[in-house]
């Protein structure tokens, strides 16, 4: 029968294979926090089996070994990026991740995403998923960079890039007004209060339906708005 410490290894190997199929964002950062907390506690009965091992009469006594800090996933939210020549650079800011090990700075490239996950930086672990970038990219020329107190992704691609995601387009085109020449411009402006209605608060839409109604009232009177 497997050993509790074989399980988890196990375990680990399959979040592992699952990470490098998976691109669905949501299921990305579960599997990266899963991933966190197996790989703590691997370490913590790699400690406890150590420490049960014991001591021969001549060697001298093993020096004491400080608990393990738990770590916790920390999402990273807030990002810069540009593009320079055929790269685009992803700029993170995390307060001293030059001092951990580079191994623990580990980042993944697929041909529309990346993920970076910094492990036990001050006790916790970072991560940023980023799924749906705007334009194929190539994994093999992209790389990332450590400096103090950041962390640059560069990401080799052919193209101009407006954006970084595909939803940051798309939210942006939906943002944008549309403009039709043809179009009869009291529907347009009906249009627009519409959506002021929609999005507006309470007040918003009390003063909305009061400007209507005395709308209505005045043209049933037959009185000029103006």
């Amino acid at each position: 029968m497997a050993s509790a410490l074989e399980e988890l290894q196990k375990d680990q190997e399959e979040v592992k294979a699952l990470l490098e199929k998976s691109t669905r964002k949501r299921i990305r950062d579960a599997l990266t926090s899963e991933k966190s907390k197996i790989e703590i506690e691997i370490k913590n009965k790699i400690q406890q089996k150590s420490q049960k091992k014991p001591q021969v009469d001549n060697e001298k006594p093993a020096a004491v070994v400080a608990p393990i800090t738990t770590e916790y996933a920390v999402k990273i939210s807030n990002y810069g990026w540009d593009q320079s020549g055929k790269f685009v650079k992803i700029y993170i800011t995390l307060t001293g991740v030059h001092q951990v090990p580079t191994e623990n700075v580990q980042v993944h490239f697929t041909g529309r995403s990346f993920d970076l996950l910094v492990k036990n930086l001050n006790g916790k672990c970072y991560s940023m998923i980023v799924n749906s970038l705007l334009k194929p990219i190539s994994v093999e020329g992209s790389s990332r960079k450590v400096k103090t107190d950041a962390v640059l992704c560069r990401k080799k691609a052919e193209n101009a890039w407006d954006y970084l995601t595909q939803v940051e387009k798309e939210c942006e085109e939906k943002e944008k007004p549309s403009y039709d020449t043809e179009a009869d411009p009291s529907e347009g402006l009906m249009n627009v209060l519409k959506k002021i209605y929609e999005d507006g608060d309470d007040d918003m839409k009390r003063t909305i339906n009061k400007a209507w109604v005395e709308s209505r009232e005045k043209q049933a009177k037959g009185d000029p708005e103006f």
